[in-house]
């Protein structure tokens, strides 16, 4: 092996370890303002100066609306900013076949970042989740993207509620029924973030809750023992909890059939896609706070699950130039909008459970309401 290589292998180790493992008030630490910034997204040999990084806040407040109360906070988001920047560009360098950079996100703390997340850290199956029978990968389509045949609605924003597994779910359950009724319904997160409170019975403190975390699987019993989702325009998603619940029966648009748990086998994962529709997934979402666009295939990731979102598809011309060749992807629907990633949407590489990706995949079938 090519011993510098090798070397940066390591160093990407010890880099990794500590910003993954931060406790996110540490953001500034050790980086004085006198420190060079590299611009991320265009030339990486062109240096970016103070007043270039000014201009580059600027920018950032206009294109994402910022505004801010007062000139120390703004000089704190400013700081905030700058180590972000500092963040983007170790991730470009972990990430090369990835594009990372400005994002609504890079005048937040880690602290507050976490805030746009929200998977509950103890992973519990229902009773009612079985496990996905094995399916025939023979035939699968070398690209395949459920988008393409309308199961997918508009790429939504949680805003700065730990909702993610609300969306997560909804969007599967809306392939789900789009498969089985013909109609594409968006369903409502304000009603899982309302009215789901689905404990682990194992751990009964450990429950979904609202803006405070939740998992899929066990959204998808709560929906399967409520007899369903309304649709969003009928319970508006608001990004706050504590309120009551408003759900009425009589609305239900969509409803679970059943939902399985998908194993780790990559080619299991597609064939249920492809079968199933789009398929709730949870991944570690480090890469995704400076995540511009591109195929995001990190030398280094850690597989400690923290965000729910949507797997619609994948593809397999990813071109990775630091490995000399294609690598294949996964399409993932995100609940930050459609100004983050592309368009809403994030690629990461197929092959070695890249962020741990593959490590929690959930399928779930709808009633047929037609």
């Amino acid at each position: 092996m090519d011993h510098r290589f090798l070397l940066l292998f390591v160093i990407s180790l010890l880099t990794v370890s500590s910003f993954v493992s931060g406790d996110g008030e540490g953001d500034l630490a050790g980086f004085g303002d006198d420190v060079i910034i590299r611009q991320v997204t265009d030339d990486e040999d062109q240096p970016l100066s103070s007043p270039e990084n000014r201009n580059r806040f600027g920018a950032f407040k206009r294109k994402f609306g910022k505004s801010y109360t007062s000139e120390a906070e703004h000089d704190y988001r400013y700081s905030v900013f700058k180590a972000n920047m500092r963040l983007a560009k170790r991730h470009q360098k972990l990430d090369p076949t990835a594009v990372h950079g400005v994002t609504q996100f890079s005048d937040m703390t880690s602290s507050e970042f976490r805030k746009h997340l929200g998977l509950r850290s103890r992973l519990w199956f229902p009773d009612d989740a079985g496990k996905a029978p094995i399916l025939p990968t023979t035939d699968l389509p070398e690209d395949f993207d459920w988008r393409d045949h309308g199961a997918v609605t508009e790429v939504k924003d949680q805003g700065s509620c730990g909702s993610c597994w609300s969306f997560s779910t909804t969007g599967a359950l809306e392939g789900a029924n789009f498969i089985a009724t013909g109609k594409l319904q968006s369903l409502s997160e304000q009603q899982l973030v309302d009215c789901d409170h689905e404990c682990d019975p194992e751990e009964p403190e450990s429950c979904d809750s609202g803006c405070n975390g939740g998992l899929m699987n066990s959204a998808f019993e709560y929906t399967l023992k409520a007899g369903g989702l309304m649709r969003e325009e009928d319970y508006p998603y608001t990004g706050t909890d504590g309120g009551s619940c408003k759900f009425d029966k009589n609305k239900v648009v969509a409803s679970v059939r059943n939902f399985s748990v998908v194993s780790l086998d990559e080619d299991q994962i597609a064939a249920n896609l492809v079968k199933h529709g789009p398929l709730a997934v949870a991944i570690n979402a480090v890469y995704m706070q400076t995540y511009v666009g591109g195929v995001s295939c990190p030398y280094v990731c850690s597989k400690r699950l923290d965000h729910g979102v949507l797997m619609v598809g994948y593809g397999s011309g990813g071109h990775s130039p630091i490995r000399m060749k294609d690598k294949p992807y996964w399409i993932i629907k995100n609940s930050w909008g459609p100004k983050w990633g592309e368009n809403g949407y994030y690629k990461i590489c197929k092959g070695h459970n890249v962020c741990g990706v593959d490590s929690m995949v959930s399928t779930v079938v709808a009633v047929d309401r037609s």
